[in-house]
């Protein structure tokens, strides 16, 4: 009888015992979590905070008991391992209500521990309003905060994942809020350019977003000591009401009421390096690509590990549900005798930010040019349906790709619908090696109500295909400002487009129904870079050009790209 110990629930854990018990009816299982609950959705943490989520129970996904009883699974929460002895193939247990410890041997191990939010060491970030979100037990800590300190404004720490739906939580719960981001951009995932839609809804929205900024100290000032003590209320659990302080590293001052840290996660390797076990240069837990540990009877699952990146085969941490559950099921069915392997993970995510959904998958721009790796790039601005049907958004989409052999490198997308869509697409496509010139034969569902005859997608590879055959010369927005006494700027937009949506300083306006006629008044002694509002027309005008003779490039993703890379 195969005996199968697991080191923490939640997404991979919680699957590989499932997906265990699936396969053996013979095998004993047990799987230990140190915290009270074993199966949660922790995805959905922010928004019961927000409200959208309103019943709590929802956010628990299985109990022990439930676990019992539809899988047979040994579960005890409130047991933390604290340590492997690999040679005698035993884990150390402690019950962390009374302390007592005992041992449990195994056949197999396997370590899902995830990630733990990261606090840099700040002067002062140790106090009653400072939170960071990983669990039940914190998002508890937080509404609890919210409902004695009655806060009128929050700063949110970090514009990843956790902080931007914090951000939006507390906006939604009529809390003012400022959201502190020490890069230049919110959403590391996706590029500058493409965040840039995301600044301006964050600010549109009247939350106080301030990039390139860092947290520098907290002092924290409290206002009177709210202690249950006559109902015997452990320290931990007093509520001291006040405000904190917090001093910024451009010299400017916060005050806010609460304060959520969301900076990133750190792999939790405690248990596997303290027990030798091999780690990568990342610094989470390595595995083989069957889910193995530098030990052939340990494996590792999840948030926890540095699994393979799906495009440069290089080792990647990426915290997501959707690898951990996958890699979960993997594990069990190796340990069980299968021989499953993992295929790379591709980091494919998307955001809610208020009405904007944002989403990527594959490599951005910043990790192919810090890899050297050779690229070319594409923008699209159109509708997420036919545009003349009610409800139709602006899908602004980015594609990346070799420009030798048409591999899809990566996709990203912003806009109010249809976002999840097409990235989901491109996942597909990425990850089953198809390259751009295949997208453009791409055969999508097709109504007034919920697409377009020529899809987002479909153009996208129009544009690439256009580049590689050389019928398109690209200039992109981040060159726009370097421009040379040989190159003149030409706005093909109408005016009145102009005056309305904005145009960039020395260009000159010929709209692209009368350039044919007024073509004699450009200079042909100079390359004419191309602008209209989204690159549609500028292309129209740069093949009139080409085909009379000029030196010309057309800005890809027109204006509309440019403006946003501003924001």
């Amino acid at each position: 009888m195969t005996k199968i110990l697991i080191v923490g629930g939640v997404a991979g854990g919680a699957s590989a015992a499932a997906r265990a018990r699936r396969l053996s009816e013979e095998a004993e299982i047990i799987m230990f979590e140190r915290g009270e609950f074993v199966s949660f959705a922790n995805c959905g943490l922010p928004y019961h905070i927000g409200g959208d989520i309103q019943d709590r129970s929802k956010l628990l996904l299985q109990t022990p008991e439930s676990f019992l009883a539809r899988f047979n699974v040994d579960v005890r929460v409130m047991n933390e391992v604290v340590s492997i002895n690999r040679f005698e193939k035993t884990v150390s247990v402690r019950n962390t209500l009374d302390n007592s410890e005992y041992v449990e041997s195994y056949d197999f191990l396997l370590l899902s521990p995830g990630a733990a939010p990261i606090v840099p060491p700040i002067p002062g970030i140790d106090n009653p309003l400072t939170h960071s979100l990983r669990n039940i037990p914190d998002m508890d800590k937080i509404l609890k905060t919210i409902e004695m300190n009655k806060p009128e404004h929050a700063t949110v720490v970090g514009g990843g994942f956790i902080g931007l739906e914090m951000m939006e939580a507390f906006h939604q719960l009529g809390i003012k809020t400022s959201l502190v981001e020490m890069a230049d951009q919110v959403m590391t995932p996706v590029d500058k350019e493409m965040a840039g839609f995301a600044h301006a809804e964050i600010r549109e929205k009247g939350i106080d977003l301030r990039l390139g900024v860092a947290l520098e100290s907290v002092e924290f000032v409290p206002n009177e000591h709210v202690a249950s003590v006559e109902s015997g209320e452990s320290e931990e659990h007093q509520h001291i009401q006040g405000e904190l302080n917090l001093s910024l590293n451009n010299g400017e001052s916060l005050t806010t009421d609460i304060l959520i840290m969301a900076i990133g996660v750190r792999p939790e390797t405690t248990l596997a390096s303290e027990a030798g076990l091999r780690m990568g240069k990342l610094g989470g837990i390595y595995t083989n690509e069957s889910m193995q540990t530098s030990d052939p009877a340990i494996y590792a699952v999840g948030d926890a590990i540095e699994e393979a990146d799906f495009v440069t085969g290089n080792p990647t941490l990426v915290p997501l549900a959707g690898p951990a559950n996958r890699q979960g099921r993997m594990a069990a069915d190796n340990m069980l005798g299968r021989s499953e392997t993992y295929q790379g993970t591709q980091g494919t995510a998307i955001c809610k930010i208020f009405d904007l959904a944002v989403a990527s998958t594959g490599k951005n721009e910043k990790s192919l040019k810090r890899e050297g790796i050779n690229y070319e790039k594409v923008y699209v601005h159109t509708a997420s349906h036919a545009s003349y049907y009610p409800g139709a958004e602006i899908v602004s989409f980015k594609m990346l790709f070799d420009p030798e052999t048409g591999k899809i490198l990566g996709a990203q997308a912003v806009g109010k619908d249809g976002v999840d869509k097409r990235i989901d697409i491109m996942a597909v496509a990425q990850r089953a090696g198809m390259i751009v010139e295949q997208l453009q034969h791409l055969e999508l569902t097709y109504a007034p109500p919920y697409g377009s005859a020529k899809d987002v997608i479909n153009q996208a590879a129009f544009v690439a295909c256009n580049i590689m055959k050389g019928d398109a010369s690209p200039i992109h927005f981040d060159e726009i400002d370097e421009l040379s006494d040989n190159q003149l700027l030409l706005d093909v937009r109408n005016p009145a487009e102009l005056e309305n949506v904005g145009y960039i300083e020395g260009s000159i306006n010929i709209p692209v129904d009368r350039l044919r006629h007024r073509m004699h008044e450009l200079p042909k002694d100079k390359e004419i870079i191309v602008i209209c509002q989204v690159g549609l027309r500028g292309h129209v005008a740069y093949r009139q050009l080409v085909n009379n003779g000029f030196k010309a490039r057309n800005l890809i993703g027109g204006y509309r790209t440019y403006k946003f890379a501003k924001a």
